[in-house]
């Protein structure tokens, strides 16, 4: 089964990322997974040369949202493809998310074996 080699999960919450984080290694789908606790924190770790082949993204977090996060990301130039991963069933934050062109899909948390098995099946 082909995996990731590492994600960067990026979500201040920390029963999600314990779920998430459980998710990617007991399915075997992701080799190492990299938690940032805001945008900041995720930035900051792709510019120390932090390259990871998925980035799970959530909007609502302190110091750095995910929408500040998809800006300064952009600016980066790098083709990681983003899913956004949140409890926001907003439909502008929807569409908001998928307007950039890194975010591959908006998913609404906890995510979900199936939902992992689509991603993979169309990012390896």
């Amino acid at each position: 089964m082909k995996s990731f080699n590492e994600v960067l999960l990026v979500d201040d919450d920390q029963a999600n990322t314990f779920l998430c984080k459980s998710l990617l290694t007991s399915t075997k789908r992701a080799k190492k997974v990299i938690v940032a606790i805001d945008g900041q924190e995720a930035i900051d770790f792709i510019e120390r040369g932090l390259r990871p082949d998925l980035i799970l993204l959530d909007i609502r977090m302190p110091v750095m949202d995910g929408f500040q996060f998809l800006e300064e990301f952009r600016g980066l130039n790098l083709p990681t493809p983003i899913i956004m991963l949140t409890s926001s069933a907003r439909e502008k934050d929807r569409r908001k998310a998928l307007a950039y062109s890194n975010v591959h899909d908006y998913l609404e948390k906890p995510l979900r074996k199936a939902q992992l098995a689509s991603i993979a099946e169309k990012f390896l």
